[in-house]
């Protein structure tokens, strides 16, 4: 059966992507300029063709916090700005295996360990680093949830571990586009990212890599960044929605909103569904604080089929109970895969969060893979 929404252009790019083909640049920029009532539609059509009708859930731990180098304009970390947040040195890995049980017990699939640094170094902090080994052993031979990472920029020794180590997927997030980048980052390269992200991949990794929307970037930017994931290949998209923090460089340029309108987040999920058609498209930090309540099923509505459950970095997040019932909301259903879960339970202990049927913390703490 044809797609039909009576809009030519919103009709040609489902069929092709449908057919198999891969929509360019061309197509991302004139598809972003659609209605997003033409958009959302197509592109959920374009997900449960392609899809299995379930979200996939993520969580994180912030494993190393704060005096991050990098001076990253989004960052609460970052050095270079006073935002007032808590530093931690890594954490002890008992503290991530108890991290990610909790995620466990909240229905993640996946967890992943993130640290706020350019990069950990075998070399130059070895007991570091024989921390994050550690870690990931006990999560990944301790639990059911698949093991993620984000520990910046690497060394192909680093990564040959990391991918021996059983981690699935390395998050490297892109930010924005190529020509915007240097008005958010400075201190590294967007070409610095791209061979971190082609590295993960060669050496066996999954990449989860995507942007942060909101930041002053135009709709062009917002293609030009989805291309750029194309070109690398990506089978997990977070699309962080910035949540500016005081303190931080956008923060105050921007104050306390995204520079986007909800119709613009809900547009440009669409769009990365129909350049991504079979990536997982993860709603991820800053959606509570950009989107209110009864509209945070609408990215799921329009493409969205992953999401980041639990608190970010920095900053908290709703509980997992509640995004269960925004995925339902869009009629779609948690992924239980890799961690089968009681979707029912999880909604009961948001409704009473000392409910005594397990002797672990219900709450997801320390989890975003931006601020």
């Amino acid at each position: 059966m044809v797609y039909e929404t009576g809009n030519p252009t919103v009709d040609d790019a489902v069929e092709r992507v449908l057919a198999g083909e891969r929509l360019d640049r061309t197509d991302g920029l004139a598809l972003i300029a659609q209605p997003v009532e033409d958009l959302a539609p197509a592109a959920d059509y374009v997900r449960s063709a392609l899809g299995d009708g379930t979200v996939d859930a993520c969580s994180i731990v912030n494993a190393k916090a704060g005096n991050c180098a990098e001076d990253c304009g989004f960052c609460a970390q970052s050095v270079h700005f006073d935002t007032g947040i808590e530093t931690h040195g890594f954490l002890d890995p008992e503290e991530i295996l108890d991290a990610a049980k909790r995620a466990e017990r909240d229905g993640a699939q996946r967890f992943g360990i993130v640290v706020a640094e350019k990069g950990v170094s075998k070399e130059r902090r070895p007991d570091e680093w024989e921390d994050v080994v550690r870690a990931i052993r006990l999560v990944r031979d301790e639990t059911d949830v698949e093991v993620d990472a984000s520990l910046g920029i690497l060394t192909r020794e680093e990564a040959e571990i990391l991918a021996a180590e059983g981690i699935n997927h390395y998050n490297h997030n892109i930010e924005t586009s190529p020509r915007f980048f240097p008005e958010i980052v400075e201190t590294h390269s967007f070409e610095d990212r791209v061979k971190t992200l082609e590295l993960a991949k060669d050496v066996g990794m999954e990449l989860c890599a995507g942007v942060i929307l909101g930041m002053g970037e135009t709709p062009t930017d917002r293609v030009e960044g989805a291309i750029a994931l194309q070109d690398v290949g990506v089978s997990s998209l977070p699309v962080n929605i910035l949540n500016p923090v005081a303190g931080t460089e956008l923060g105050d340029e921007l104050g306390d909103s995204a520079d986007i309108s909800t119709a613009e987040i809900v547009r440009t999920i669409a769009v990365y569904r129909l350049l991504h058609p079979e990536a997982r498209v993860r709603l991820t930090g800053g959606r509570e604080v950009n989107l209110a309540v009864d509209e945070q099923h609408l990215p799921f509505e329009a493409g969205a089929d992953g999401i980041l459950t639990g608190d970010y970095l920095t900053t908290g997040g709703q509980s997992p109970g509640d995004d269960i019932e925004v995925i339902e909301r869009a009629g779609l259903e948690p992924n239980t895969e890799t961690n089968e879960f009681d979707p029912s339970a999880v909604k009961a202990r948001g409704e009473n969060p000392h409910q005594p049927d397990e002797p672990v913390e219900t709450a997801t703490d320390n989890a975003e893979l931006d601020d």
